[in-house]
């Protein structure tokens, strides 16, 4: 009974085909699509408010050359959140529940702030393994350290992400077999606990968006240093 809980993190698969490439691409047809039209209706108005609050909170801290960023960073958080609330839904299927995949976004582009740095100050990027006035003694072991702490960033964000969402839907699967288990046997109690699922449902709500801008959040801070 135990191993089936799990069974809703599987790929979804029909006639031996992996259906985790829809689940990924339905997130972009849900949007609507901007026009050229003077006046908007609300939902692209909306759309287009809660885009631009995002990105000028996101680009705050970085210089105009980490602006270039705000489309690749304002893109993937919408992408993250979407797909995380769709999970949320019955019978659904949340790939961001895979590590692989969430590694797969968080390596590339971890990488790829770590090679600007290198390419457009690397003094100032090789000087991040080495914090200044470090005694002569400790500067190999905390190289050694920085270095070791430099190459888990990806693999933290892609745990991260990856363990909430999955706490999250084990938590909530748990506590709705909970609810049909005790429904005929103490209805009171069966009450209670659909109410904390509720609470815990709409808790799930915000963990699904919070870990979306948090995952930006944290590339952008990366960039911020090689920037």
């Amino acid at each position: 009974m135990a191993m089936s809980f799990f069974d809703q993190f599987a790929s979804p698969t029909y006639m031996g085909i992996p259906l985790i490439a829809i689940s990924i691409a339905l997130p972009w047809v849900l949007y609507p699509t901007p026009t050229t039209r003077w006046l908007n209706n609300r939902m692209l108005t909306l759309q287009g408010w809660v885009m631009n609050r995002f990105t000028n909170q996101l680009m705050i801290s970085l210089n105009v050359k980490g602006h270039k960023w705000a489309m690749l960073f304002s893109s993937l958080m919408i992408f993250l959140i979407t797909i995380n609330m769709l999970g949320l839904l019955p019978y659904t299927f949340t790939p961001t529940t895979q590590l692989s995949m969430n590694m797969g976004l968080a390596v590339p582009m971890w990488l790829a702030t770590v090679i600007i740095g290198m390419r457009n100050q690397p003094t100032i990027a090789l000087g991040h393994l080495l914090p200044e006035g470090t005694p002569v003694l400790l500067i190999p072991v905390l190289i050694i350290i920085e270095t070791i702490s430099l190459f888990i960033r990806p693999l933290a964000l892609g745990v991260r992400l990856t363990a909430n969402l999955t706490a999250g839907h084990l938590l909530i699967q748990l506590i709705a077999t909970a609810v049909f288990v005790l429904l005929p046997l103490m209805p009171a109690v069966a009450i209670l606990t659909a109410a904390i699922l509720f609470l815990l449902t709409i808790l799930e709500v915000a963990v699904a968006m919070i870990q979306a801008y948090v995952f930006v959040l944290l590339l952008s801070l990366y960039l911020q240093e090689n920037v």
